[in-house]
């Protein structure tokens, strides 16, 4: 698989991921059983993308780059479903967290 492919991949990965921590915040720790389902099941879908990617793109790589990501799209779904917003310092944090996905996928050796 090529890289492209797998970034591309590793994007579903990161929908799935953030919709899954989107349904466990409206499952109300796991007490209303719709919302549990989905978590499960996007949690399940995005290991199994992120198993996709990490056969061409190194481990470290791919779980940093996943997280990251998936930190600052689920920090987008609390702004937006949830109405949480995020204070001067926890931006200034995100911006760092923005900045070290870039420089680990743009700078970074993977070899």
């Amino acid at each position: 698989m090529s890289n492209i492919i797998a970034y591309f991949v590793l994007i579903i990965a990161v929908i799935l991921g953030t919709a899954a921590n989107g349904f466990a915040k409206g499952a109300n720790g796991f007490t209303l059983l719709i919302p549990s389902l989905l978590t499960a099941v996007m949690i399940v879908g995005c290991m199994f993308t992120l198993s996709i990617v990490m056969k061409t793109i190194p481990v470290g790589i791919t779980y940093a780059s996943f997280a990251g990501l998936c930190i600052i799209a689920t920090t987008i779904v609390g702004i937006f479903k949830f109405n949480q917003m995020p204070d001067f310092f926890t931006i200034i944090g995100l911006t760092l967290i923005i900045s070290g996905v870039l420089i680990v996928n743009l700078l970074g050796k993977t070899g």
